[in-house]
């Protein structure tokens, strides 16, 4: 009984648990988007992922689970949205892969712009 309210005590950053799992799950399903097809960098994000949670689990500072919280949501966005695979077609050709999300319209530049009349 006195374990239990070790683990649920004030200062434990329990509410936070819900954020850091939520952001665990997240993290792991963009991994499986920007790598799908790429076993080994698969395995490597995800024990990357792994051990940075598994480093942290202990934290009871809520400042430095904020800061934690923030780091891992920039990693996943700089995932989701700057990394494009490429496949090695021979020496000296790679072939990029880019996901559909990464796909902008492309708005061509304007020197001079229009003038509303």
């Amino acid at each position: 009984m006195g374990q239990a309210a070790k683990v649920t005590g004030p200062g434990k950053g329990v509410g936070a648990v819900p954020m850091v799992l939520q952001l665990f799950k997240t993290l792991h399903r963009t991994r499986q988007q920007v790598f799908k097809n790429d076993v080994r960098a698969l395995e490597a994000a995800r024990i990357k992922i792994n051990e940075e949670f598994k480093s942290n689990k202990s934290e009871t500072s809520p400042k430095k689970i904020e800061e934690l919280m923030k780091i891992g949501s920039d990693v996943e966005l700089l995932l989701r949205t700057s990394v494009i695979q490429g496949i090695h077609t021979d020496h000296n050709t790679l072939k990029l892969i880019p996901r559909k999300d990464l796909l902008l319209e492309n708005v061509p530049y304007c020197d001079a712009p229009t003038q509303k009349q």
